[in-house]
């Protein structure tokens, strides 16, 4: 039950952080309602029905992926400077000018927006910030595409798991990436390139240039046709040990609609649904699987 406590808070969290400003932007509380029921059920159905530990995966390769990189704890103390700016971030109360190229909140771009409020709108928790170094430490790729760089956060995750690594990050908005780079510079972080402009723009030029893509991290425009035109884009340039993660999997009826279709994709082998991220393998060697994990 306490497993089920701490999954319930970050559902909690989450959601709220997504879409609880809905509330302040006059919409009606029948629709926040609504969502939350929606996310509420689907989480439930996979804690309770759908998902499994370890007992339940007969893939020598998710199982030993799964024991060591999903459930592995990481030390705090590697992460102190990146939490330390996180936490500078969400006290920061500065208001700044943001144009917005994604979903938006309930279809409206808002254009003034305090850093504090991005922070907590945006940024993945500290537990998936970590898992995505523990996916990038083990995998230690050459090259990353970052699709939404928000405040840098989870890209400097990426960057102190493969300093050596080229780090593409996209971003929308002129003043977030401004943001973005001076935080990477307060890190020290030298291995990683803003590309700024609508990402429906600037993805297919920027992905000609280079000659494979050993990561992909999705967390952009959370609609069905802009989530499948950057998996497509980027499946161009995959490798068989290639790994694509998606956030937010069940935020909207779109995002459900584009994970079921990136899963039957037939370049794609394994995916691990872990709810609130889905990782997309493209092992040739693998049978043709889709799992359901709890984390």
């Amino acid at each position: 039950m306490n497993k089920l406590f701490r999954s319930c808070k970050s559902l909690f969290i989450i959601l709220g952080s997504k879409q609880l400003n809905l509330l302040s932007q006059n919409d009606s509380f029948e629709y926040f309602a609504i969502l939350f029921k929606i996310m509420i059920l689907d989480f439930l159905k996979y804690f309770f029905y759908s998902s499994t530990n370890e007992h339940g995966i007969h893939s020598p390769f998710v199982f030993e992926f799964y024991l060591k990189i999903i459930r592995k704890q990481n030390s705090i103390n590697e992460f102190l400077e990146i939490e330390k700016l996180r936490k500078e971030l969400k006290n920061n109360k500065t208001t700044i000018e943001i144009e917005d190229f994604g979903a938006g909140v309930n279809g409206k771009k808002l254009r003034h927006r305090k850093i504090n409020d991005v922070a907590r709108k945006s940024l993945k928790s500290k537990k998936y910030g970590q898992l995505l170094f523990r996916i990038v430490q083990f995998l230690q790729p050459k090259t990353i595409i970052d699709l939404g760089t928000s405040l840098g956060i989870t890209t400097s995750y990426f960057s102190l798991a493969a300093k050596n690594s080229s780090i593409l990050t996209f971003e929308g908005c002129q003043n977030i990436a401004n943001l973005a780079k001076a935080n990477f510079e307060k890190l020290q972080i030298k291995n990683i390139e803003i590309i700024i402009g609508n990402i429906d723009k600037t993805l297919v030029s920027k992905i000609e240039e280079i000659q494979t893509i050993d990561f992909a991290f999705f967390d952009a425009n959370h609609q069905f046709k802009p989530t499948m035109f950057y998996f497509e884009t980027c499946l161009e340039k995959i490798n068989n040990q290639s790994v694509f993660v998606f956030d937010d999997i069940y935020w909207s009826k779109e995002m459900k609609k584009a994970w079921q279709e990136i899963k039957k994709n037939p370049k794609v082998s394994v995916t691990i649904d872990l709810f609130f991220i889905g990782l997309v393998f493209f092992r040739k060697e693998q049978v043709k699987e889709d799992f359901i994990l709890r984390f």
